[in-house]
């Protein structure tokens, strides 16, 4: 842990203007962003008395090493460039809204011949009419049950193209839930009046088809054609149901988003509610964590910046009114912001009564429920991996926090296809973008040892390059202390965008705490062994042996033995199980690549590109063997002499009995007679 005495700027070096700071630890990673409308008044509170601050924001400053700051013109400036470092640097420390969903909406593709009903997500698309957003169940409820009483066109590409060319509808056809517009049961004209019928009534304009079915109904039955009476009966249910599910909850041309919070001293729970037309099409919500004594306004502003900076950067996405529970920090600023990203201006407003005000309350309602079951599902995690790291710090006598652990294995079939894995977890989560696979080639692959002290040499040997590169020259990479350069300004004050080059992401720039190998005491060693080669002293290496789950440490004559109940073995075991899962499926690719091609190898002149010419000509190995110096010739690349030199290879792999190639002139390709 640092000192952040140690790294604390002189006051009089902060400047007194608004800007954005970013706190950087000891290998140059952002694990904090922060914006200020006095930058001086902000950095010293952290500095005037840590023993004072909360508990994430005390571990924030005692984690970091050093601190920067940029001035920036005007509060939008920094509102905006605090945004973009936090979603280029994604700080640990920072408050970050997240969750496993993006917005479903339900899609009806205008622009094709056959217009398609589909549930799409992400960006829009030119063309498409979108309806929504739902949840993932409710929309597929909805398009389900539309279907029967507007028909439209819901296969892919592939299957139209397919029924086209058969002649025969897909199974939607057959069920009455498609007009089948591919075989011609309805004209392009006709169906695309029909996806009108469906966006009207998606759009709100349910009472006239409705009002349609309902006079429809009476006819057939004053006609006693009561099959199809039934038919419509149920078809006016279905619309009911549908217009019905989504309630009513404002003024028809009501487009909201209405967003509540319910929080404590360490975390918040947030809900919102999209309301489109009047009617409650989806819900959201998320639990943080809080970072510092954050206020209500601060969260309610990260909140949307996040929110609609991450999904609402597409105009139209956003809607024209977003309804809070308090009114967010830099109100003025950050609207400005949002109704620049969509276009068209978004008023930012906490209402006070009425309808709006009732359901800004029902809202708030499932907040509270949500953050009361997330502390009830979630204590019970949080305590385990905070148990398990200090579990495994404790046994094993380390000096530091196990903030990142490197797990390595090996994998290979007889000595064959040898190949290394580094899976890494933080905070005792796994981090996936951190991992890496290794190929190993040469004395390195002649036994799990080597193949181990290979592996361990080569990633930290990265770390150390790339440490040498950083002290060389500091400008050009993270971490240097002090203020940053305030983007330039042109001459009407924006900023203008800075064109200096970034650095390259680092790869192996941050050292674990803890290193484990997949194996006992000879493992372990090799892999300590590679460290202290390198200089390295200030990461700890185990080993976790598979037979009796031993936990064994360099050059010790027994192991460590921690009780099967234990949350650190449990850890351990984990980490282990994930590194020999990402070796196994490395090595099985690399495996199953070379069977493909060991057959082609030895062809004098035949490269990797070639080979692949040549499989994706003729599809196998069998076929290139059956094939004539004519038709290896067709294969990009492959001239007369190679396609000689082919044959000859698979005659002699065949023995006396295999076919004879003709012989070729090396120099002119010219076929000689035989």
């Amino acid at each position: 842990m640092a000192d952040p005495a140690s790294y604390r700027p002189r006051t009089g070096e902060i400047p007194t203007n608004p800007g954005v700071y970013r706190f950087r630890d000891p290998h140059g990673r952002v694990i904090y962003v922060g914006k200020a409308k006095n930058l001086r008044s902000r950095l010293n509170s952290y500095f005037a008395n840590p023993a004072g601050l909360m508990p994430k924001t005390h571990a924030m400053v005692h984690t970091a090493s050093s601190v920067e700051w940029t001035v920036v013109g005007s509060e939008l400036e920094s509102l905006q460039l605090e945004y973009t470092w936090i979603k280029e640097f994604k700080p640990r420390f920072n408050v970050m809204f997240r969750d496993d969903k993006s917005y479903p909406y339900l899609a009806v593709t205008m622009a094709e011949k056959y217009p398609r009903v589909q549930v799409l997500r992400g960006e829009r698309r030119k063309g498409t009419r979108y309806f929504g957003p739902y949840t993932a169940v409710a929309i597929r409820d909805t398009m389900d049950t539309l279907l029967r009483v507007f028909p439209v066109r819901s296969c892919s590409a592939g299957v139209l193209k397919r029924a086209e060319a058969s002649g025969r509808p897909c199974l939607l056809g057959y069920i009455d839930k498609c007009a089948a517009p591919c075989v011609g049961r309805i004209s392009a004209e006709d169906h695309r009046a029909l996806a009108e019928d469906f966006c009207a009534f998606m759009g709100g304009e349910a009472k006239p088809f409705v009002s349609r079915l309902e006079k429809d109904m009476a006819a057939a039955v004053a006609e006693l054609d009561y099959e199809r009476a039934a038919r419509v009966r149920d078809d006016i249910v279905a619309l009911k149901k549908v217009f019905e599910r989504n309630a009513v909850v404002l003024a028809e041309d009501t487009d909201a988003d209405v967003f509540a919070l319910h929080e404590d001293e360490l975390e918040a729970a947030v809900q919102v509610f999209h309301v489109r037309g009047g009617r409650i099409r989806g819900q959201r919500g998320w639990v943080v964590e809080k970072v510092e004594d954050s206020t209500t306004p601060d969260l309610v502003e990260h909140l949307l910046q996040q929110v609609y900076g991450e999904e609402g950067e597409i105009q139209g996405r956003m809607p024209r009114e977003v309804l809070v529970p308090t009114e967010p920090s830099n109100a003025a600023e950050l609207g400005q912001w949002l109704s620049g990203l969509r276009g068209a201006r978004v008023d930012i407003r906490v209402p006070q009564r009425g309808d709006k005000a009732a359901l800004l309350t029902t809202v708030r309602d499932n907040a509270e429920h949500a953050l009361q079951l997330h502390k009830s599902r979630r204590a019970g995690d949080l305590t385990m991996r905070s148990q398990a790291l200090q579990e495994l710090q404790e046994a094993l006598d380390l000096p530091v926090a196990l903030l990142r652990i490197e797990c390595f294995d090996i994998s290979h079939v007889q000595g064959t296809n040898v190949v290394g894995s580094m899976v890494v977890v933080e905070d005792g989560l796994p981090k996936k973008s951190d991992y890496r696979k290794f190929s190993v080639t040469g004395a390195a692959a002649s036994d799990d040892t080597a193949a181990m002290h290979d592996v361990l040499t080569r990633r930290f040997r990265n770390y150390l390059q790339e440490q040498a590169e950083k002290a060389v020259n500091p400008d050009n990479t993270p971490g240097t202390a002090g203020p940053a350069t305030a983007p330039a300004n042109d001459t009407a004050g924006a900023p203008v965008a800075d064109t200096t080059t970034p650095a390259p992401r680092a790869k192996f720039a941050y050292p674990p705490n803890l290193v484990v190998v997949d194996g006992g005491l000879p493992q372990v060693n090799a892999a300590a062994r590679a460290l202290a080669e390198l200089g390295i002293e200030d990461v700890y290496v185990v080993g976790l042996a598979k037979r009796l789950e031993e936990v064994w440490l360099p050059d010790s004559d027994f192991p460590v033995i921690l009780p099967r109940a234990s949350a650190g073995l449990y850890l351990l075991q984990r980490i282990r199980d994930e590194a020999h899962r990402f070796a196994i499926t490395f090595h099985r690719q690399k495996r199953g690549k070379a069977m493909t091609v060991s057959a082609l190898d030895g062809v004098p002149g035949l490269g990797d590109s070639k080979r692949k010419a040549l499989l994706n000509q003729f599809g196998s190995v069998k076929s290139i063997k059956a094939a004539s110096v004519e038709e290896l010739t067709a294969a990009k690349g492959i001239g007369p002499a190679l396609a000689g030199a082919i044959l000859r290879h698979f005659s002699a792999d065949d023995g006396a009995d295999g076919p004879v190639a003709p012989a070729v002139n090396m120099t002119t390709g010219e076929i000689l007679e035989t």
